[in-house]
């Protein structure tokens, strides 16, 4: 039975980072936004980001350059319009994230502290409160929310489908306390990614590609699925912590990795397909679960939170090395969208992890994620509240349920997980990949399908059967029609 209705300007789901920035901007243009959160406000996966901002602030610096790192980063696969778009525009979103009340670290003069990361060239990544970052920028940004005259938000709610009328979106069903239907001229998917799906990871449980499910049960578009970022540093330990990212900061503070003979083994700021690969490389050789990475250089002042988790599992950064080993980390792959978050069904936006502009290509450069969330969520949300009025009027039908019988909300069995880790983890094979196809898990068939139809080794996606980079893949996205379809698309 449908509940009652409700209508807003703009709704939307997901209160990360990109979620928060977005409902924001489309309220001080004047729109009424609905703002849906599964949890309470701060409590998404932004909230636990130790990364940074990457922006060209410094003076020798520019968005060029940024430009310049983040195609080399994506391995001849990113869609240079969105770089450019992200690159040019990231500085004055720091700035206006500073306006809202922000603090960033600043250095001993009280200019922005400006932190290196892996496959940039100049200094360039803010933080605040070290590797709180995400911590700090949602706090604040929630507490705006919170009391925005124009912001509803609905703490402790789920969108559980997409409604749609005549080819377009018109809002979505919702339960939590009570189940309702929102009504809006524009919604806006902002529910992270998918990497929790994963055996080992570094995401929260709710990470499992709610939106993606939620979008592609309405008939839009997702891209990239077989490009996911697995992550260096995770730590390596028994119980809750296994899996606690240590940021790739603290690298570019001076940590090191060591093999189990205590030698360096890879350059500790190459992206992150290079390091990841590397470690996983000696782990094959060495058959230990972990590789050290050696912090006793590092002022740990700067990661408190890092310190506090590592004193959990008796582990002293001062004196002792750091277990780690790589983890599903962050999903490139998306509803795809133009660069106003526009998705492929009229009306429908996503922004953040769970949207793909293919502005990441093949490996994500180090912290152009939460970048991404500002850049983004502030132009998917003018475009939003630009939708025309009576957009979302009309007989309204819901989009079939994306779960196939599992929970949309929970993380799916323990199998799939696992099956995910195995065939399609940092190397595949064309045999797992189609053991994959067939798991029961939705969305587990179609990152195989993307898989499986990129016949190339390139970035994060790395396949033993075809090794190397097949140049007529460059700029070439796979994307997956309403009817699961996968076909390469070169954008731009």
């Amino acid at each position: 039975m449908a509940g009652p209705a409700h209508t807003a300007d703009v709704t939307v789901i997901g209160a990360g980072a990109a979620g928060l920035f977005c409902a924001l901007v489309a309220a001080d243009a004047g729109a009424g936004v609905t703002l849906v959160s599964r949890s309470a406000l701060p409590g998404s996966a932004s909230y636990w980001a130790q990364g940074g901002i990457a922006a060209a602030l410094a003076a020798d610096d520019s968005p060029d350059r940024h430009a310049t790192d983040t195609l080399a980063a994506g391995r001849r696969a990113a869609r240079a319009s969105a770089v450019h778009a992200l690159c040019e525009e990231a500085p004055e979103r720091v700035h206006d994230l500073e306006r809202l009340g922000v603090r960033f670290d600043a250095d001993r003069h009280g200019a922005l502290a400006l932190g290196l990361e892996g496959g940039h060239s100049a200094r360039r990544v803010v933080h605040a409160g070290g590797a709180a970052t995400g911590r700090r920028i949602t706090r604040q940004l929630s507490a705006l929310a919170a009391r925005h005259e124009r912001i509803e938000v609905l703490e402790g709610a789920a969108a559980t489908a997409v409604a749609t009328n005549d080819g377009r979106a018109t809002g979505v069903s919702v339960v939590g306390d009570h189940a309702l239907e929102l009504s809006s001229r524009g919604t806006v998917l902002a529910t992270g990614g998918a990497a929790a799906l994963w055996a080992r990871s570094t995401n929260p449980p709710g990470s499992a590609g709610v939106g993606l499910a939620l979008a592609h049960a309405a008939g839009a578009r997702l891209a990239d699925l077989e490009l996911t970022q697995f992550h260096p540093t995770a730590l390596v330990a028994d119980g809750e912590l296994d899996g606690f990212l240590v940021t790739e900061a603290v690298r570019g503070e001076g940590a090191l990795l060591l093999d189990a003979q205590g030698e360096r083994f890879v350059d500790e700021l190459a992206p992150r397909d290079e390091v990841a690969l590397a470690i996983e490389s000696k782990l094959d050789e060495s058959g230990e679960r972990a590789v050290a990475l050696d912090m006793r250089r590092v002022d740990m002042a700067r990661f408190p939170n890092i310190a506090s988790a590592l004193a959990e599992v008796g582990i002293d950064p001062a004196k002792d090395t750091v277990p780690v080993a790589p983890a599903a980390h962050y999903t490139m792959g998306g509803i795809a969208t133009d660069l106003e978050g526009r998705s492929s069904l009229p009306g429908l936006y996503a922004v953040g992890e769970c949207a793909c502009t293919g502005l990441h290509g093949a490996n994500r450069l180090a912290s152009n994620s939460l970048a991404e969330c500002f850049v983004l969520g502030r132009r998917a949300a003018l475009a939003a509240a630009g939708e025309p009025d009576g957009a979302g009027a009309g007989n309204r039908r819901m989009s079939p349920s994306p779960s196939e019988g599992f929970d949309l909300l929970a993380l799916p069995p323990p199998a799939t997980r696992a099956a995910l880790w195995r065939h399609a983890g940092l190397r595949r094979t064309a045999a797992g990949l189609r053991d994959l196809a067939q798991d029961p898990y939705p969305l587990a068939r179609l990152i195989a399908s993307c898989c499986l139809e990129r016949q190339e080794s390139r970035g994060a996606h790395q396949r033993l059967d075809h090794p190397d980079t097949d140049p007529a893949l460059d700029s070439r996205h796979m994307v997956v029609d309403g009817d699961g379809t996968v076909q390469a698309e070169r954008w731009d």
